[in-house]
């Protein structure tokens, strides 16, 4: 008994060392050093989604940082003009934009309605500057790099009048408070706005 246990002992100590001697050599592997002729393909499987980066709309951000220039973002403010608002409309500009019928007290009480004239006043004003805005944005006018959302900041400080005879020629506006447009076309240009 003692031989057979002995054999049997001996058995499974040599298939133990066979195997682990045959693993060893299968995972011996030997890295050839050779240049592909061409540059290697990139397989890019069809089921992976293709990413897409798109501008990030930033016609929040412009609005508040407008709003903040005009009136530290106040709906209920007046200046001694008679300026109104957040964004500080005149009323020649309130009635242009259709707002004859609502009154400066209601116009005062009701942020949405100023975010709608506001709104209301920034398409009005593209569609006047388009021409310009296709001609001019992403080139350097009288030292200043021109953007849409500039145009339309300085159109909302000057007028799109005013933006029109500076870019032809040259000519300054400033407001009451001695701000002149360019300032505005600085300060707001490069804006991402979805209008």
């Amino acid at each position: 008994m003692k031989k057979l246990t002995f054999t049997i002992l001996l058995s499974v100590v040599s298939t133990v060392v066979m195997a682990f001697t045959t693993i060893q050599r299968m995972m011996i592997v030997e890295t050839l050093e050779i240049e592909p002729s061409r540059p290697l393909a990139l397989n890019v499987s069809p089921l992976q989604p293709k990413i897409e980066i798109k501008s990030i709309n930033q016609t929040q951000i412009y609005l508040n940082s407008i709003g903040r220039r005009e009136s530290s973002n106040r709906y209920n403010v007046v200046n001694k003009w008679g300026y109104m608002g957040k964004y500080q409309f005149g009323r020649k500009t309130l009635n242009a934009l259709g707002y004859k019928h609502i009154s400066n007290k209601q116009f005062l009480s009701s942020p949405k309605l100023q975010e709608e004239a506001m709104m209301k006043l920034l398409k009005h004003n593209k569609h006047i500057l388009r021409r310009e805005i296709k001609k001019y944005c992403g080139t350097s006018i009288h030292g200043v790099y021109i953007t849409e959302s500039g145009l339309l900041a300085a159109a909302h400080l000057a007028g799109p009048g005013n933006v029109k005879k500076w870019l032809r020629r040259g000519m300054r506006f400033r407001d009451g408070l001695g701000t002149d447009l360019t300032e505005y076309l600085q300060l707001f240009g490069g804006y991402k706005i979805i209008i």
